[in-house]
């Protein structure tokens, strides 16, 4: 699996990093791993998955979060995760 995470601050793309995640685990695993550590990379909190996010993620394979998902205050305007398809796709 491999994830897109992009942070957008002003409609523009401040931090982005790619994730990949090989775990033995469940698809809910991997995804968790993967948020896990794209929050680490980019140096922002978790954010909370609501039910608008888990439907737009089942439907696109990307969902956005605003500060309405962060408990901490965000200095930017949104986090955005994407599922992209691997190379050997």
């Amino acid at each position: 699996m491999r994830i897109w995470g992009k942070v957008i601050k002003n409609n523009k793309i401040v931090k982005d990093e790619v994730v990949v995640s090989t775990d033995d685990g469940s698809y809910q695993d991997n995804l968790k791993l993967c948020i896990r550590e794209l929050c680490y990379k980019m140096d922002i909190s978790k954010p909370y998955w609501l039910p608008p996010n888990v439907k737009e993620y089942n439907r696109r394979r990307k969902t956005t979060f605003n500060e309405n998902h962060f408990i901490d205050k965000i200095d930017f305007d949104k986090f955005i995760i994407e599922e992209i398809s691997s190379k050997e796709e």
